[in-house]
């Protein structure tokens, strides 16, 4: 790889500036979360302040998450790494002392070249990140990708990538198996997927993409949603290529963030339409509230999908993120809510919440009070917040003690 990289002659990308705290909850036996390496930084059952990555230190203005990681972006356009393993690098040392492989049942802190934010070097000279996602994936350094230099926007799914350039095209590139790529690559060249390949949409028309797991979402400048990959669990239902979402037609849709097997999608007014699988809360809808013709139930009955597109009732939002099987929207208002599965506390709402938090429900705690979130992203069992603090006591940090009067 070259030591410098050549300059555009205009900036395509800006770089945000609005600098934020970021929240951490859920499970980080992995040490996913990035809040140090203490034992009690492994467990945290409602948002946490990360000390590591406040606004007067590191000045972290987006961030992103994969199922096991998280990658932060600073106000200079550098990487701030969340997490990494042995397996995983991603261009440090982790070892850290004996390997972690005691058997001794007590609580041992968690290996502090993985679970404290680090940043990431390897990158060319002069290469300012103006944007960042992530998903789980093995390469242990920055790698210069074959792709259309004016990409302005990437989305991951679990293993596949969409790519939308400034001109209005879209690239995909990865695992083609479910048709996530709108293309078929067959099993005896799965190789040429890897490469990145202008994806059949209209041409220099789409203006936002976005990904589920093994679903892909465009939508263009005529405001119609494209939908390609699997429909549900089963592979056998997909669409091989993408397909006009017309249960979407008269909608005005701005982002359409998806899960394992659910997808939402957010209107210009802030209404949140939802479709998929509901079994474990994952739509934000009581499944009492439905109709037998709404769902396709399992053999004992129980609601698994919901047949067509319903509403979330009751709250607007100007964002939200989808993790495997919950998700983390903000309000109108700069207020969190969560809903979905909840086995490791991913949805923030403390020890006594449940495992499957059914309707949108508000996250509160000390450690976000009087703080107006702006951004929420989900992973696999964590999720991260990050909001801006409209009260001089919260600019700052005061321990593991504000995440809760009543602590974990």
């Amino acid at each position: 790889m070259a030591g410098t990289i050549e300059p555009f002659s205009a900036i395509i990308n800006p770089l945000p500036t609005q600098k934020l705290n970021i929240y951490a909850f859920g499970t980080g036996d992995n040490a996913e979360l990035g809040l140090g390496p203490e034992v009690n930084a492994k467990v945290v059952k409602r948002p946490r302040l990360n000390a590591h990555l406040l606004p007067n230190k590191v000045g972290i203005v987006a961030i992103a998450v994969g199922g096991m990681h998280g990658l932060a972006l600073s106000y200079e356009g550098r990487y701030v790494l969340g997490r990494a393993t042995a397996h995983t690098p991603l261009t440090r040392v982790v070892r850290s002392g004996d390997d972690d492989d005691s058997d001794s049942d007590e609580e041992v802190p968690l290996n502090p070249l993985e679970n404290t934010p680090i940043l990431i070097t390897g990158f060319p000279e002069g290469t300012v990140i103006t944007s960042i996602a992530a998903r789980t994936s093995v390469q242990a350094v920055p790698v210069l990708l074959p792709t259309p230099r004016n990409i302005v926007r990437v989305s991951i799914g679990t293993d596949h990538v969409l790519g939308l350039t400034k001109e209005g095209d879209v690239y995909a590139w990865g695992n083609g198996q479910q048709y996530q790529l709108g293309r078929l690559v067959s099993e005896r060249h799965r190789l040429t997927g890897l490469n990145p390949r202008q994806v059949s949409l209209p041409r220099r028309q789409v203006e936002y993409v976005a990904t589920g797991s093994y679903h892909s979402f465009a939508i263009t400048l005529d405001g119609t949603v494209w939908a390609c990959g699997i429909c549900t669990e089963e592979d056998s239902t997909v669409i091989p290529v993408p397909t006009v979402v017309r249960s979407l037609a008269g909608y005005i849709i701005v982002q359409i963030p998806a899960g394992e097997h659910h997808s939402t999608a957010l209107t210009e007014s802030g209404e949140l339409l939802v479709w998929g699988r509901l079994d474990s809360g994952q739509l934000g809808i009581d499944p009492a509230a439905l109709s037998a013709d709404d769902c396709v139930c399992d053999a004992r009955g129980n609601p698994r999908y919901l047949r067509t597109l319903h509403a979330v009732p009751g709250i607007r939002f100007s964002t939200i993120g989808c993790g495997t099987d919950h998700n983390i929207a903000i309000s109108m208002d700069g207020q969190a809510s969560s809903w979905g599965f909840n086995g490791s506390y991913q949805t923030g709402l403390g020890p006594d919440a449940g495992d499957e938090i059914m309707t949108p429900t508000r996250i509160e705690n000390t450690a976000t009070r009087g703080v107006r979130m702006t951004f929420a992203t989900a992973g696999g069992q964590f999720s991260i917040l990050a909001g801006v603090p409209t009260e001089p006591a919260n600019c700052g940090y005061s321990g593991a003690a504000e995440e809760d009067e009543g602590g974990d």
